[in-house]
Protein backbone atom coordinates (compact mmCIF):
# COMPACT_ATOMS: atom_id res chain seq x y z
CA UNK A 1 0.00 0.00 0.00
CA UNK A 2 2.58 2.51 0.85
CA UNK A 3 4.45 1.63 -2.40
CA UNK A 4 1.17 2.33 -4.27
CA UNK A 5 1.03 6.06 -2.10
CA UNK A 6 4.71 6.67 -3.21
CA UNK A 7 3.41 5.97 -6.70
CA UNK A 8 1.09 8.04 -7.05
CA UNK A 9 2.67 11.46 -5.24
CA UNK A 10 5.77 10.66 -7.45
CA UNK A 11 3.36 10.75 -10.89
CA UNK A 12 1.40 13.85 -9.13
CA UNK A 13 5.04 15.46 -9.02
CA UNK A 14 5.18 14.90 -12.70
CA UNK A 15 2.04 16.39 -13.52
CA UNK A 16 2.58 19.54 -12.20
CA UNK A 17 5.74 19.32 -13.31
CA UNK A 18 4.88 19.06 -16.82
CA UNK A 19 1.68 21.31 -16.24
CA UNK A 20 4.38 24.10 -15.16
CA UNK A 21 6.83 23.63 -18.23
CA UNK A 22 3.71 23.69 -20.36
CA UNK A 23 2.52 26.94 -19.24
CA UNK A 24 5.92 28.24 -19.63
CA UNK A 25 6.03 27.13 -23.25
CA UNK A 26 2.79 29.11 -23.70
CA UNK A 27 3.80 32.18 -22.23
CA UNK A 28 7.27 32.01 -24.13
CA UNK A 29 5.61 31.78 -27.88
CA UNK A 30 6.02 34.99 -29.87
CA UNK A 31 4.11 35.01 -32.44
CA UNK A 32 5.28 36.95 -35.40
CA UNK A 33 3.75 37.12 -39.09
CA UNK A 34 6.64 36.78 -41.51
CA UNK A 35 7.06 36.73 -45.39
CA UNK A 36 9.48 37.27 -48.02
CA UNK A 37 10.98 39.64 -50.63
CA UNK A 38 9.92 39.28 -53.70
CA UNK A 39 11.53 42.31 -55.91
CA UNK A 40 13.78 44.86 -54.87
CA UNK A 41 14.00 48.68 -56.43
CA UNK A 42 15.42 51.85 -55.34
CA UNK A 43 13.34 52.67 -52.42
CA UNK A 44 10.79 50.37 -52.70
CA UNK A 45 10.24 46.31 -52.07
CA UNK A 46 7.59 43.86 -53.04
CA UNK A 47 6.36 41.48 -50.25
CA UNK A 48 4.54 38.30 -50.39
CA UNK A 49 2.73 37.24 -47.03
CA UNK A 50 2.29 38.58 -44.19
CA UNK A 51 -1.80 38.42 -44.86
CA UNK A 52 -2.61 40.44 -41.42
CA UNK A 53 -0.69 43.50 -42.16
CA UNK A 54 -2.03 46.69 -41.46
CA UNK A 55 -1.45 50.06 -43.93
CA UNK A 56 1.43 52.00 -43.08
CA UNK A 57 2.33 49.64 -40.84
CA UNK A 58 6.20 49.37 -40.32
CA UNK A 59 7.94 46.12 -41.56
CA UNK A 60 11.68 44.95 -40.86
CA UNK A 61 13.39 43.47 -43.70
CA UNK A 62 16.51 41.31 -43.82
CA UNK A 63 16.71 41.90 -39.98
CA UNK A 64 17.65 45.20 -40.18
CA UNK A 65 16.11 47.53 -42.74
CA UNK A 66 12.66 49.32 -41.71
CA UNK A 67 10.20 49.82 -44.28
CA UNK A 68 6.37 50.97 -44.77
CA UNK A 69 3.68 48.77 -46.07
CA UNK A 70 2.61 51.12 -48.34
CA UNK A 71 0.43 49.25 -50.62
CA UNK A 72 -1.86 46.33 -49.72
CA UNK A 73 -2.60 44.29 -53.36
CA UNK A 74 -4.28 40.62 -53.14
CA UNK A 75 -1.19 39.44 -53.71
CA UNK A 76 1.42 41.18 -52.29
CA UNK A 77 2.36 44.17 -50.40
CA UNK A 78 4.21 47.44 -51.75
CA UNK A 79 6.73 48.12 -49.13
CA UNK A 80 8.65 52.07 -49.11
CA UNK A 81 12.31 51.11 -47.84
CA UNK A 82 13.76 53.70 -44.89
CA UNK A 83 17.31 52.43 -44.97
CA UNK A 84 19.58 51.21 -47.65
CA UNK A 85 18.41 49.59 -50.48
CA UNK A 86 21.39 47.39 -51.17
CA UNK A 87 20.75 45.89 -47.93
CA UNK A 88 17.70 43.64 -49.08
CA UNK A 89 17.53 41.05 -51.41
CA UNK A 90 15.31 38.77 -53.10
CA UNK A 91 14.22 36.54 -50.80
CA UNK A 92 14.79 37.97 -47.66
CA UNK A 93 12.84 37.71 -44.49
CA UNK A 94 10.20 40.14 -43.86
CA UNK A 95 8.51 40.79 -40.15
CA UNK A 96 5.83 42.87 -39.02
CA UNK A 97 5.60 44.87 -36.13
CA UNK A 98 2.20 45.54 -35.70
CA UNK A 99 3.12 49.04 -34.85
CA UNK A 100 3.60 52.28 -36.97
CA UNK A 101 6.39 54.25 -37.93
CA UNK A 102 6.94 56.76 -34.68
CA UNK A 103 10.11 59.22 -34.40
CA UNK A 104 11.56 60.53 -30.81
CA UNK A 105 9.89 63.96 -29.20
CA UNK A 106 11.18 66.02 -26.50
CA UNK A 107 13.71 68.74 -24.95
CA UNK A 108 16.42 66.23 -25.68
CA UNK A 109 16.34 66.77 -29.21
CA UNK A 110 17.36 70.47 -28.91
CA UNK A 111 20.34 71.37 -30.17
CA UNK A 112 20.60 68.10 -32.35
CA UNK A 113 20.93 67.22 -35.74
CA UNK A 114 18.37 63.68 -36.54
CA UNK A 115 16.88 62.14 -39.64
CA UNK A 116 13.34 61.11 -39.21
CA UNK A 117 13.86 57.93 -37.33
CA UNK A 118 15.35 59.36 -34.68
CA UNK A 119 19.33 58.59 -35.78
CA UNK A 120 21.77 60.92 -34.68
CA UNK A 121 23.83 62.73 -37.89
CA UNK A 122 25.60 65.45 -35.69
CA UNK A 123 27.70 62.45 -34.15
CA UNK A 124 26.89 63.25 -30.99
CA UNK A 125 25.24 59.80 -30.37
CA UNK A 126 21.46 59.03 -29.84
CA UNK A 127 19.50 61.39 -28.73
CA UNK A 128 17.98 60.67 -25.14
CA UNK A 129 14.46 60.90 -25.80
CA UNK A 130 11.75 59.12 -23.18
CA UNK A 131 8.78 59.72 -25.89
CA UNK A 132 8.43 58.23 -29.57
CA UNK A 133 5.44 59.72 -30.76
CA UNK A 134 3.84 58.53 -34.64
CA UNK A 135 4.78 60.37 -37.43
CA UNK A 136 1.19 60.27 -38.72
CA UNK A 137 -1.11 62.13 -36.20
CA UNK A 138 -4.66 63.60 -36.98
CA UNK A 139 -4.68 67.13 -36.93
CA UNK A 140 -6.31 69.17 -34.24
CA UNK A 141 -10.16 69.72 -34.40
CA UNK A 142 -11.64 72.93 -35.20
CA UNK A 143 -13.35 73.08 -31.49
CA UNK A 144 -9.69 73.09 -30.06
CA UNK A 145 -7.95 75.49 -32.02
CA UNK A 146 -7.75 79.18 -31.54
CA UNK A 147 -7.70 82.65 -33.97
CA UNK A 148 -4.43 83.43 -35.11
CA UNK A 149 -4.05 87.03 -32.74
CA UNK A 150 -0.36 87.04 -31.95
CA UNK A 151 2.55 87.72 -34.14
CA UNK A 152 5.51 85.77 -35.38
CA UNK A 153 8.46 88.87 -36.35
CA UNK A 154 10.38 87.54 -39.18
CA UNK A 155 12.85 90.83 -38.26
CA UNK A 156 12.67 90.91 -42.16
CA UNK A 157 11.07 94.55 -42.56
CA UNK A 158 9.53 93.83 -45.93
CA UNK A 159 7.84 90.60 -44.28
CA UNK A 160 6.53 92.20 -40.63
CA UNK A 161 4.88 95.25 -42.16
CA UNK A 162 3.44 94.37 -45.22
CA UNK A 163 2.54 90.54 -45.08
CA UNK A 164 2.96 89.70 -41.35
CA UNK A 165 2.81 86.15 -39.91
CA UNK A 166 0.58 85.17 -37.27
CA UNK A 167 1.42 82.65 -34.28
CA UNK A 168 -0.20 79.17 -35.93
CA UNK A 169 -0.37 80.95 -39.31
CA UNK A 170 1.02 78.22 -42.56
CA UNK A 171 2.73 80.94 -44.59
CA UNK A 172 4.18 79.84 -48.56
CA UNK A 173 7.28 80.82 -49.42
CA UNK A 174 7.68 80.62 -53.40
CA UNK A 175 10.13 80.94 -55.83
CA UNK A 176 12.22 79.82 -58.66
CA UNK A 177 15.76 78.32 -57.32
CA UNK A 178 18.67 80.78 -56.22
CA UNK A 179 16.34 83.74 -55.01
CA UNK A 180 16.97 83.60 -51.44
CA UNK A 181 13.85 81.04 -50.31
CA UNK A 182 15.86 79.62 -47.56
CA UNK A 183 17.92 82.52 -46.61
CA UNK A 184 14.10 84.29 -45.46
CA UNK A 185 13.22 81.17 -43.90
CA UNK A 186 16.67 80.82 -41.78
CA UNK A 187 16.62 84.91 -41.01
CA UNK A 188 12.72 84.18 -39.49
CA UNK A 189 14.38 81.20 -37.18
CA UNK A 190 17.15 83.94 -36.02
CA UNK A 191 14.76 86.47 -35.18
CA UNK A 192 13.12 84.28 -32.80
CA UNK A 193 13.81 84.44 -28.94
CA UNK A 194 14.07 81.51 -26.59
CA UNK A 195 9.84 81.83 -26.00
CA UNK A 196 9.97 80.03 -29.78
CA UNK A 197 11.12 76.49 -30.61
CA UNK A 198 12.55 76.56 -34.24
CA UNK A 199 12.41 73.00 -36.49
CA UNK A 200 14.42 73.34 -39.63
CA UNK A 201 13.47 70.35 -41.93
CA UNK A 202 15.42 69.61 -45.10
CA UNK A 203 14.05 67.61 -47.43
CA UNK A 204 16.34 66.42 -50.42
CA UNK A 205 18.93 69.05 -50.00
CA UNK A 206 22.82 68.63 -50.77
CA UNK A 207 24.64 68.08 -47.67
CA UNK A 208 26.38 71.19 -48.50
CA UNK A 209 23.63 73.41 -48.29
CA UNK A 210 22.09 71.54 -44.83
CA UNK A 211 25.82 72.09 -43.58
CA UNK A 212 25.48 75.80 -44.18
CA UNK A 213 22.12 76.31 -42.38
CA UNK A 214 23.58 74.27 -39.50
CA UNK A 215 26.68 76.32 -39.49
CA UNK A 216 25.00 79.56 -39.80
CA UNK A 217 22.36 78.97 -36.93
CA UNK A 218 25.77 77.81 -34.68
CA UNK A 219 27.20 81.26 -35.42
CA UNK A 220 24.45 83.22 -34.40
CA UNK A 221 23.62 81.18 -31.30
CA UNK A 222 20.45 79.28 -32.25
CA UNK A 223 21.45 76.33 -32.35
CA UNK A 224 20.41 75.59 -28.69
CA UNK A 225 16.59 76.38 -29.14
CA UNK A 226 16.72 74.77 -33.05
CA UNK A 227 16.01 71.05 -33.90
CA UNK A 228 17.44 70.01 -37.72
CA UNK A 229 15.44 67.07 -39.21
CA UNK A 230 17.75 66.19 -41.92
CA UNK A 231 16.85 63.78 -45.58
CA UNK A 232 19.41 64.25 -47.82
CA UNK A 233 19.28 63.90 -51.60
CA UNK A 234 20.97 60.81 -51.59
CA UNK A 235 18.38 59.12 -49.03
CA UNK A 236 16.31 56.75 -50.24
CA UNK A 237 12.98 58.38 -51.41
CA UNK A 238 11.09 57.06 -48.48
CA UNK A 239 12.83 58.32 -45.91
CA UNK A 240 12.27 61.69 -47.96
CA UNK A 241 8.75 61.62 -47.95
CA UNK A 242 8.18 60.75 -44.04
CA UNK A 243 10.64 62.85 -42.76
CA UNK A 244 7.96 66.50 -42.89
CA UNK A 245 6.01 64.14 -41.00
CA UNK A 246 7.98 63.21 -38.15
CA UNK A 247 9.09 67.19 -38.05
CA UNK A 248 6.03 68.30 -37.68
CA UNK A 249 5.08 65.57 -34.78
CA UNK A 250 8.24 66.87 -33.01
CA UNK A 251 6.97 70.55 -33.16
CA UNK A 252 3.54 68.87 -31.73
CA UNK A 253 5.39 67.48 -28.84
CA UNK A 254 5.67 70.88 -28.03
CA UNK A 255 2.62 72.48 -28.76
CA UNK A 256 0.64 70.49 -26.56
CA UNK A 257 2.70 71.75 -23.88
CA UNK A 258 1.82 75.08 -24.25
CA UNK A 259 5.16 76.57 -26.30
CA UNK A 260 5.60 78.18 -29.68
CA UNK A 261 6.83 76.09 -32.62
CA UNK A 262 8.37 77.80 -36.02
CA UNK A 263 8.48 74.84 -38.43
CA UNK A 264 10.51 75.57 -41.88
CA UNK A 265 9.75 72.74 -44.65
CA UNK A 266 12.55 73.28 -47.07
CA UNK A 267 11.23 71.92 -49.56
CA UNK A 268 8.14 70.29 -50.24
CA UNK A 269 8.76 70.40 -54.90
CA UNK A 270 11.61 67.58 -53.80
CA UNK A 271 9.10 66.10 -51.39
CA UNK A 272 6.45 65.57 -53.86
CA UNK A 273 8.59 64.44 -56.34
CA UNK A 274 9.87 62.07 -54.19
CA UNK A 275 5.76 60.47 -53.79
CA UNK A 276 6.22 60.55 -57.72
CA UNK A 277 9.32 58.19 -57.45
CA UNK A 278 7.59 56.13 -55.16
CA UNK A 279 4.50 55.73 -56.68
CA UNK A 280 5.58 55.45 -60.22
CA UNK A 281 7.64 52.40 -58.74
CA UNK A 282 4.77 51.09 -56.85
CA UNK A 283 2.98 51.45 -60.08
CA UNK A 284 -0.13 53.60 -59.01
CA UNK A 285 -2.11 55.31 -61.22
CA UNK A 286 -0.10 58.56 -62.64
CA UNK A 287 -2.44 61.80 -63.41
CA UNK A 288 -1.33 65.41 -64.04
CA UNK A 289 1.97 65.50 -64.29
CA UNK A 290 2.33 61.62 -63.64
CA UNK A 291 2.30 62.76 -59.66
CA UNK A 292 -0.36 60.38 -58.49
CA UNK A 293 -4.36 61.17 -57.41
CA UNK A 294 -3.72 62.40 -53.76
CA UNK A 295 -0.55 64.54 -53.86
CA UNK A 296 -3.12 66.96 -52.85
CA UNK A 297 -3.80 65.11 -49.55
CA UNK A 298 -0.29 64.39 -48.73
CA UNK A 299 0.39 67.95 -48.23
CA UNK A 300 -2.76 69.41 -47.00
CA UNK A 301 -2.85 66.11 -44.28
CA UNK A 302 0.55 67.40 -43.34
CA UNK A 303 -0.01 71.23 -42.97
CA UNK A 304 -3.71 70.74 -41.57
CA UNK A 305 -1.54 70.22 -38.18
CA UNK A 306 0.13 73.22 -38.02
CA UNK A 307 -2.58 75.41 -35.81
CA UNK A 308 -2.57 77.38 -32.68
CA UNK A 309 -4.45 75.72 -29.76
CA UNK A 310 -7.14 77.30 -27.26
CA UNK A 311 -4.95 75.71 -24.63
CA UNK A 312 -2.21 77.26 -25.59
CA UNK A 313 0.99 76.80 -28.20
CA UNK A 314 1.11 77.05 -31.98
CA UNK A 315 2.88 76.00 -34.72
CA UNK A 316 3.54 78.47 -37.47
CA UNK A 317 4.22 76.55 -40.61
CA UNK A 318 6.70 78.16 -43.51
CA UNK A 319 6.74 75.39 -46.21
CA UNK A 320 9.18 76.29 -49.41
CA UNK A 321 7.90 75.35 -53.08
CA UNK A 322 10.17 75.99 -55.80
CA UNK A 323 8.77 76.97 -59.08
CA UNK A 324 10.30 76.86 -62.85
CA UNK A 325 10.30 79.91 -65.06
CA UNK A 326 8.02 82.05 -62.37
CA UNK A 327 5.34 79.85 -62.71
CA UNK A 328 3.34 79.89 -60.12
CA UNK A 329 0.41 78.11 -61.54
CA UNK A 330 2.12 75.03 -61.56
CA UNK A 331 0.61 71.77 -60.39
CA UNK A 332 2.11 71.53 -56.93
CA UNK A 333 2.89 75.77 -55.95
CA UNK A 334 -0.90 75.86 -56.95
CA UNK A 335 -2.08 73.30 -54.57
CA UNK A 336 0.56 74.48 -51.28
CA UNK A 337 -1.28 78.17 -52.45
CA UNK A 338 -4.71 76.65 -51.48
CA UNK A 339 -3.81 75.02 -48.99
CA UNK A 340 -1.69 77.99 -46.91
CA UNK A 341 -2.64 81.11 -45.64
CA UNK A 342 -0.58 83.47 -47.81
CA UNK A 343 2.53 83.05 -49.86
CA UNK A 344 5.91 84.97 -50.24
CA UNK A 345 6.75 85.49 -54.03
CA UNK A 346 10.35 85.66 -54.21
CA UNK A 347 11.35 87.51 -57.24
CA UNK A 348 14.05 86.74 -59.50
CA UNK A 349 14.24 89.86 -61.44
CA UNK A 350 14.48 91.61 -57.89
CA UNK A 351 17.17 89.32 -56.93
CA UNK A 352 19.47 90.09 -59.93
CA UNK A 353 18.65 94.04 -58.98
CA UNK A 354 19.97 93.49 -55.95
CA UNK A 355 16.65 94.52 -54.17
CA UNK A 356 17.29 91.75 -51.38
CA UNK A 357 15.14 89.77 -49.84
CA UNK A 358 13.21 89.59 -52.99
CA UNK A 359 9.89 89.76 -51.74
CA UNK A 360 7.78 91.21 -54.63
CA UNK A 361 5.04 92.95 -53.33
CA UNK A 362 1.96 92.50 -56.18
CA UNK A 363 2.48 88.56 -55.99
CA UNK A 364 2.87 88.52 -51.94
CA UNK A 365 0.16 88.04 -49.37
CA UNK A 366 -1.00 87.26 -45.83
CA UNK A 367 -4.64 86.09 -45.46
CA UNK A 368 -4.78 85.82 -41.76
CA UNK A 369 -0.85 87.75 -40.16
CA UNK A 370 -2.72 91.04 -40.61
CA UNK A 371 -5.08 90.44 -37.60
CA UNK A 372 -2.27 89.67 -35.48
CA UNK A 373 0.23 92.64 -36.74
CA UNK A 374 2.10 94.47 -33.76
CA UNK A 375 -0.08 97.50 -33.21
CA UNK A 376 2.95 99.67 -33.98
CA UNK A 377 3.91 98.70 -37.14
CA UNK A 378 -0.05 98.79 -38.48
CA UNK A 379 0.10 102.24 -37.06
CA UNK A 380 2.93 103.00 -39.36
CA UNK A 381 2.81 100.28 -42.54
CA UNK A 382 -1.51 100.69 -42.59
CA UNK A 383 -1.04 102.12 -46.26
CA UNK A 384 2.36 101.46 -47.24
CA UNK A 385 1.15 98.37 -49.45
CA UNK A 386 -1.10 100.63 -51.31
CA UNK A 387 1.54 103.37 -51.06
CA UNK A 388 4.20 100.67 -53.03
CA UNK A 389 1.74 99.68 -55.26
CA UNK A 390 1.09 103.38 -56.71
CA UNK A 391 4.43 103.96 -56.91
CA UNK A 392 5.33 100.81 -58.90
CA UNK A 393 2.60 102.17 -61.88
CA UNK A 394 3.77 105.74 -61.92
CA UNK A 395 7.56 104.58 -61.90
CA UNK A 396 6.21 102.38 -65.22
CA UNK A 397 4.63 105.14 -66.66
CA UNK A 398 7.19 108.05 -66.07
CA UNK A 399 9.07 106.29 -68.73
CA UNK A 400 7.12 107.16 -70.79
CA UNK A 401 6.44 110.71 -70.21
CA UNK A 402 8.25 113.67 -70.82
CA UNK A 403 6.98 116.02 -67.96
CA UNK A 404 5.75 115.11 -65.05
CA UNK A 405 3.61 117.29 -62.28
CA UNK A 406 5.15 118.13 -58.95
CA UNK A 407 2.98 115.82 -57.14
CA UNK A 408 3.87 112.90 -58.82
CA UNK A 409 7.67 113.16 -58.95
CA UNK A 410 7.29 113.71 -54.88
CA UNK A 411 5.47 110.33 -54.94
CA UNK A 412 8.16 108.14 -57.32
CA UNK A 413 10.88 109.99 -55.01
CA UNK A 414 9.36 108.93 -51.48
CA UNK A 415 8.89 105.13 -53.59
CA UNK A 416 12.50 105.20 -54.62
CA UNK A 417 13.44 105.92 -50.89
CA UNK A 418 11.01 103.04 -49.54
CA UNK A 419 12.17 100.70 -51.30
CA UNK A 420 15.68 101.59 -50.22
CA UNK A 421 14.51 100.80 -46.69
CA UNK A 422 12.96 97.82 -47.22
CA UNK A 423 16.61 96.35 -48.84
CA UNK A 424 17.93 94.05 -46.10
CA UNK A 425 21.25 92.27 -45.61
CA UNK A 426 21.41 88.55 -44.97
CA UNK A 427 20.92 87.28 -41.45
CA UNK A 428 20.40 90.45 -39.79
CA UNK A 429 17.02 90.38 -38.72
CA UNK A 430 15.68 93.90 -36.79
CA UNK A 431 13.57 94.31 -33.56
CA UNK A 432 10.16 95.85 -34.29
CA UNK A 433 11.42 99.01 -32.39
CA UNK A 434 13.71 99.74 -35.14
CA UNK A 435 11.39 98.64 -37.88
CA UNK A 436 9.16 101.45 -36.55
CA UNK A 437 11.50 104.00 -36.45
CA UNK A 438 12.66 103.32 -39.69
CA UNK A 439 9.18 102.90 -41.71
CA UNK A 440 7.70 106.19 -39.85
CA UNK A 441 10.60 108.20 -41.00
CA UNK A 442 9.75 107.42 -44.51
CA UNK A 443 6.49 107.45 -44.24
CA UNK A 444 6.33 110.72 -42.80
CA UNK A 445 8.67 111.82 -45.64
CA UNK A 446 11.88 112.73 -43.44
CA UNK A 447 14.37 110.59 -46.08
CA UNK A 448 12.72 112.49 -48.67
CA UNK A 449 15.74 115.09 -48.89
CA UNK A 450 18.63 112.39 -48.81
CA UNK A 451 20.10 110.84 -51.96
CA UNK A 452 19.31 107.00 -52.59
CA UNK A 453 22.93 106.20 -52.10
CA UNK A 454 22.71 108.09 -48.37
CA UNK A 455 19.47 106.11 -46.95
CA UNK A 456 21.38 102.89 -46.24
CA UNK A 457 23.61 104.84 -43.55
CA UNK A 458 20.32 107.41 -42.14
CA UNK A 459 18.74 104.16 -41.58
CA UNK A 460 22.11 102.74 -39.89
CA UNK A 461 22.51 106.16 -37.86
CA UNK A 462 18.78 105.57 -37.06
CA UNK A 463 18.83 102.54 -36.00
CA UNK A 464 21.58 102.85 -33.70
CA UNK A 465 20.40 105.80 -32.07
CA UNK A 466 16.63 104.90 -31.12
CA UNK A 467 17.58 102.34 -28.59
CA UNK A 468 19.43 105.14 -26.59
CA UNK A 469 17.38 108.45 -27.37
CA UNK A 470 13.97 107.24 -27.24
CA UNK A 471 13.72 104.55 -24.61
CA UNK A 472 10.26 105.45 -23.45
CA UNK A 473 9.02 105.05 -27.12
CA UNK A 474 11.01 101.51 -26.96
CA UNK A 475 9.60 100.49 -23.87
CA UNK A 476 5.65 101.41 -25.19
CA UNK A 477 6.60 99.28 -28.48
CA UNK A 478 8.02 96.45 -26.75
CA UNK A 479 5.17 95.87 -24.52
CA UNK A 480 2.73 95.69 -27.34
CA UNK A 481 0.94 99.40 -28.06
CA UNK A 482 0.58 101.25 -30.35
CA UNK A 483 2.69 104.88 -31.03
CA UNK A 484 1.12 107.76 -29.37
CA UNK A 485 1.06 111.41 -30.92
CA UNK A 486 4.07 112.28 -28.68
CA UNK A 487 5.69 109.37 -30.16
CA UNK A 488 5.59 110.23 -33.09
CA UNK A 489 6.44 113.88 -32.78
CA UNK A 490 9.54 111.96 -30.62
CA UNK A 491 10.46 110.07 -33.66
CA UNK A 492 10.12 112.84 -36.10
CA UNK A 493 12.34 115.28 -33.98
CA UNK A 494 14.97 112.12 -33.65
CA UNK A 495 15.27 111.92 -36.88
CA UNK A 496 15.87 115.19 -37.84
CA UNK A 497 18.66 115.43 -35.17
CA UNK A 498 20.71 112.37 -36.29
CA UNK A 499 20.00 113.18 -40.19
CA UNK A 500 21.11 116.43 -39.44
CA UNK A 501 24.03 115.09 -37.30
CA UNK A 502 25.01 112.27 -39.59
CA UNK A 503 23.78 113.47 -42.84
CA UNK A 504 23.27 110.08 -43.95
CA UNK A 505 26.65 109.03 -44.06
CA UNK A 506 28.05 106.42 -43.18
CA UNK A 507 25.89 105.52 -40.04
CA UNK A 508 28.23 105.06 -37.30
CA UNK A 509 27.09 108.54 -34.95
Amino acid sequence: MADTDVLQEVAEDVRRAVASAARGAREGIEIVQAGSVRHVERGIARVTGLPDVGADELLLLAGQVPGIAFNLDPHEIGVLLLGDSAAVQAGADVRATSRQLDTPVGESLLGRVVNALGQALDGAGPPDAAERWPVERDAPAIVDRAPVTRPLHTGIKVVDALFPVGRGQRELVIGDRQTGKTTLALDAILSQGEDVVSIYCAIGQRATGVARVIQTLREHGAMHRCIVVVASGEDEPGLQFVTPYAAMSMAEWFMQRGRDVLLVLDDLTRHARAYRELSLLLRRPPGREAYPGDIFYIHSRLLERSARLRDGGSITALPIVETQAQDIAAYIPTNLISITDGQLYLSPELFHRGELPPVEVGRSVSRVGGKAQHPALRAVAGDLRLAHAQFEELETFSRFATRLDDETRATIERGRRLREVLKQPEHEPMPVVEQVAVLHAVTAGLLDPLPLEDIAGAERALRASVQREAPEFCARVEAGNAPRDVDRASLDDLARRVLARDGGGDGHG
